[in-house]
């Protein structure tokens, strides 16, 4: 009885996903796999559920093979584990965990952003306001896996522009592992725009040169990660 409860809160918590079907584009596999990181990070997937294949292949609208093989894909990556012939199951990660991902984050992202300040080209910068509109949109529909693939689209162009493409992957894998399960929450108060609108502001101060309030405004919006993101008050 347990078991079969587990299936049908999986079926529920896939019900809610707002995950739309997907396009015939170059890899399904890599569209599923995106999508699946984004509703792990955002707590749509849970830890506590095992979420068939079958299942989500027709939540995307796809065939089972490219939501198998994405799953095989975050599976090396650490972000799954497999049931046999049953589906997947999310990690779980400790508080501890989520603290200390969020700390190696801030060391590394907020030196980084910090020199890109006064440095961008204008093609640079309104391909950032392009990214940072589009989470504010995403935000404003309460999208959250479209929310968390907009953010984090943005986050690793900003340092993309960096140069540095190992840190890209370092923050990439890292933001992979966090748990936001306090967006929900967000959505229903209206308190995820006003976070969302935080990426237009970094824009504008990027581009106008003060690198002081970009390191604060980067504080502030990383600290969100283990704070009202994650369902916990910030002070």
């Amino acid at each position: 009885m347990k078991g079969n409860q587990r299936t049908g809160d999986a079926s529920a918590a896939a019900s809610a996903l707002d995950l739309n079907p997907l396009q015939s584009r170059q890899s399904l596999r890599e569209d599923v796999a995106h999508a699946l990181r984004a509703a792990i990070v955002a707590g749509s997937l849970r830890p506590d559920s095992t979420y068939s294949v079958p299942m989500l292949a027709g939540r995307f609208g796809v065939s089972p093979t490219p939501v198998r093989e994405a799953i095989l894909d975050l599976a090396k990556e650490g972000l799954v584990s497999i049931v046999k012939n049953k589906g997947f199951r999310v990690k779980a990660l400790s508080e501890r965990d989520l603290d200390e991902i969020t700390q190696i984050r801030e060391l590394l992202e907020i030196p980084v952003v910090a020199d890109q300040t006064g440095r961008l080209s204008e093609p640079q910068v309104r391909e950032l306001r392009r990214l940072a509109d589009n989470i504010v949109s995403a935000a404003g529909r309460g999208d959250l896996v479209a929310y968390i693939e907009s953010d984090n689209a943005f986050h690793l162009a900003l340092l993309r522009a960096a140069g540095n493409q190992r840190l890209v992957e370092t923050v990439a894998d890292l933001r992979n592992r966090t748990r936001l399960y306090g967006l929900d929450a967000l959505v229903e108060s209206g308190g995820l725009v006003d976070s969302a609108n935080e990426h237009l502001e970094l824009v504008e101060l990027i581009a106008g040169g003060d690198r002081e309030a970009v390191v604060d405004l980067m504080r502030h919006h990383l600290r969100h990660v283990r704070g009202i993101w994650a369902a916990r008050r910030e002070d």
